[in-house]
């Protein structure tokens, strides 16, 4: 049989935890078990494809070495990569007995955490050691407490070895009918093989940029795409909104973040030119999303009211925001 044991402290030297794991392999070792423990201040990287180490294992101990609050970071770590990519099936099968050593307050809650985490995963969790330490020395050599943790030891062996039964818990109903992960149904095989994507950061930074690379070509194919339509956007509403000036000569180049050319308006007295393209030295530049010239163009807003609210910037002549919306009276 085999157990395995995930420490999530920093493995300092005066860590009570630490003593108290080494007991609990003693007494297993002793018992014919095979112990083998992960110390996961040493490879954090890898800590998202531990789950795959589950998989041939009757029992596993999580010890937390709580220093100031709660069971640690890396803990946390290992227990979400179990929710994301751990054999469930597996997981239901495994008893685990948690060791929690307080040098401070919050053993207890650090002990329920655990508990509480192995449950949701639909394990087994089983009764475990939970102390608070003020000198690790009084206690790694007290034969009382060593007494107490060989025989809390010895109840788990129990436990795994003969499949002990334990009581229905109302954490597997929330389970089954709240938190369901929001992910892609993978096998175990899959899951296991995509922990093994996610720890390896040069991947993870590939596949970003491939992702970056792919959005803007396909932004690109869809403007594209509306542009070279025979009615090109925006431009029959301008056409008709439009209200002439005397004397007025403006040219605004509208830059969507959408499409890949600028929108520009060219207005000469009661002349309007309104195209996809480049303009030079426009009189205004101003950006914003589709959304935004959509909220103008349907005269949901002004153009100068959505310049006060942020949602369109301005370069060059702010002066001529308003003349925009009077040349332009789009209505609903």
């Amino acid at each position: 049989m085999k157990v395995n044991i995930y420490y999530g402290g920093r493995g300092l030297i005066d860590d009570p935890a630490i003593f108290a794991m080494n007991k609990v392999m003693t007494v297993l070792e002793e018992l014919n078990i095979k112990v083998k423990k992960y110390n996961l201040y040493e490879d954090k990287r890898g800590i998202s494809v531990l789950p795959k180490t589950l998989k041939e294992v009757d029992a596993v101990i999580i010890a937390a070495s709580v220093e100031w609050m709660g069971i640690g970071g890396l803990l946390w770590q290992f227990l979400d990569a179990c929710w994301l990519y751990g054999d469930k099936e597996k997981l239901a099968s495994l008893y685990m007995m948690p060791v929690v050593i307080s040098t401070t307050y919050g053993e207890k809650d650090a002990q329920f955490t655990l508990v509480k985490a192995w449950e949701m995963l639909g394990g087994i969790p089983c009764d475990g050691i939970c102390a608070y330490v003020s000198d690790h020395v009084a206690f790694e050599t007290s034969t009382e407490y060593t007494y107490l943790i060989e025989k809390k030891t010895e109840n788990f062996y129990r436990a795994f070895s003969k499949k002990l039964s334990s009581f229905p818990s109302s954490a597997m109903e929330v389970k089954e009918n709240v938190l369901r992960p929001k992910a892609i149904s993978l096998t175990p095989q899959e899951s296991e093989q995509l922990s093994m994507y996610v720890s390896n950061d040069s991947y993870v930074k590939q596949q970003k940029e491939d992702i970056q690379e792919l959005t803007q070509m396909f932004k690109k194919m869809m403007g594209d795409s509306a542009l070279d339509s025979k009615e090109k956007p925006y431009v029959a509403e301008f056409r008709q909104a439009f209200h002439p000036i005397p004397n007025v000569g403006i040219t605004f180049s509208w830059e969507i973040t959408e499409f890949p050319e600028n929108l520009i308006i060219r207005v000469d007295h009661d002349k309007l030119e309104c195209f996809y393209g480049e303009a030079e030295s426009p009189d205004a530049k101003l950006k914003s999303s589709r959304q935004i010239v959509d909220k103008v163009v349907y005269g949901e807003q002004p153009l100068q009211t959505a310049f006060m609210a942020g949602e369109v910037t301005v370069m060059g002549n702010f002066k001529v925001l308003h003349t925009f919306d009077t040349l332009f009276r789009f209505k609903k």
